[in-house]
């Protein structure tokens, strides 16, 4: 495998794992990093995650969303029956 192939395969295997990421469902193990409660909202951010709780997802929302490379929003689980 040349250089250029392997810096490939290393992108591909980057970007797989940040839609896994992005697809993987939000448990009460998730905290938001603003203020720790539990996390319903996932950025991903040049390749690193971001976990916000409802409230700060949508005060960050507008800034982030256009630059995020996934938002996974859960929040509808907070009016489920």
């Amino acid at each position: 495998m040349t250089t250029i192939e392997h810096e490939h395969a290393v992108d591909a295997s980057a970007d797989e794992q940040a839609g896994q990421a992005a697809d993987r469902p939000l448990t009460g193990l998730d905290r938001c990093d603003s203020c720790g409660a539990q996390a319903y909202v996932r950025a991903l951010l040049g390749g690193s995650e971001l976990l916000f709780c409802a409230h700060h997802a949508r005060k960050h929302e507008a800034k982030l969303r256009p630059v995020a490379e996934a938002w996974h929003d859960e929040s509808h689980k907070l009016i489920e029956d």
